[in-house]
């Protein structure tokens, strides 16, 4: 297998190892009643030995990704974020963000892949595209499907290697189309992440508690500030900001997304934050600029 492993590293980018936790000597041992030796730290040393810039992504379940990642793996999938999605509710999927970076950084975020249902046939689509933001505007491995962007709602197994004609989504093509027009920015690529707090707007007011919000700031000063109200519900907050240095200045927030543009006091925004009003399953990612 280890010799399957560097064919495929002399003629490829990287590889996806389906259920890799699999042969984990506890997960062995449980499933067949003996003990395994280990395999992956070997495995990954070999290969990278051979080929360091070759990237090992693991599929892994049941709460094993940082088990798989100390043994050598690049990647690992991340289950956990796409069911919190799928569940609807802000909290979970802010409390999973919490993690530290080491561990976020190495994991691939995904919407759909070939052994889940479309994202189309699962999300309504305003909610799609609330956790598409969510999804690939976090760190990690932004992981994508064929015909994910054209909204495809059939699920092809992959033996099968053709697919029903469907037509596409123009919609959400232009979607997909912005988003990955943010993902090429230098900020969101290489920028430091940072995720942030929401307070309620009044007192009483619970709505605060859907909202997801996170900053991306380059080397350069360039910044990002992404907001996502992940609920069936309209929803308010007050987003504090990270920029001390906002202080004195006019700002403007354009979103990179959609139409809109604000103008506001630096001192208001560190002072008090950024106020926000959604529609369910409304999202901003600004561009943050002075004036």
């Amino acid at each position: 297998m280890i010799g399957e492993l560097l064919k495929v590293a002399g003629q490829c980018d990287g590889v996806r190892c389906d259920m890799a936790m699999l042969v984990l000597p506890d997960v062995f041992e449980r499933t067949w009643g003996r003990r395994a030796p280990l395999f992956w730290p070997n495995a990954t040393r070999r290969v990278h030995e051979r080929v360091p810039e070759f990237r090992l992504m693991a599929e892994v379940y049941w709460g094993l990704e940082w088990a798989i990642l100390q043994q050598g793996f690049d990647y690992a999938y991340d289950k956990r974020l796409y069911d919190r999605l799928g569940d609807g509710y802000a909290r979970p999927v802010r409390e999973h963000l919490y993690a530290g970076l080491d561990y976020q950084n190495k994991l691939a975020r995904f919407l759909e892949n070939h052994d889940e249902p479309r994202a189309a046939a699962t999300f309504t689509p305003a909610m799609q595209e609330a956790a598409a933001v969510i999804t690939y505007l976090s760190p990690g491995l932004r992981f994508f499907h064929h015909g994910q962007f054209e909204g495809r709602k059939k699920r092809i197994s992959p033996h099968l290697v053709r697919a029903p004609p469907e037509p596409a989504d123009a919609t959400l093509q232009r979607f997909y189309d912005d988003l990955l027009a943010v993902l090429r920015q230098a900020p969101v690529r290489d920028g430091r992440w940072r995720l942030l707090d929401c307070t309620p707007a009044w007192d009483g007011n619970w709505t605060s508690d859907c909202f997801l919000a996170w900053s991306w700031q380059g080397d350069d000063g360039q910044r990002r500030l992404v907001a996502v109200n992940y609920a069936g519900n309209q929803s308010q907050c007050y987003v504090h900001l990270p920029f001390e240095d906002l202080s004195g200045c006019a700002m403007r927030l354009k979103d990179l997304t959609g139409p809109a543009v604000y103008d506001r006091d630096g001192n208001n925004l560190v002072s008090q934050g950024l106020y926000l009003d959604l529609p369910p399953w409304g999202y901003h990612v600004f561009e943050v600029t002075a004036l």
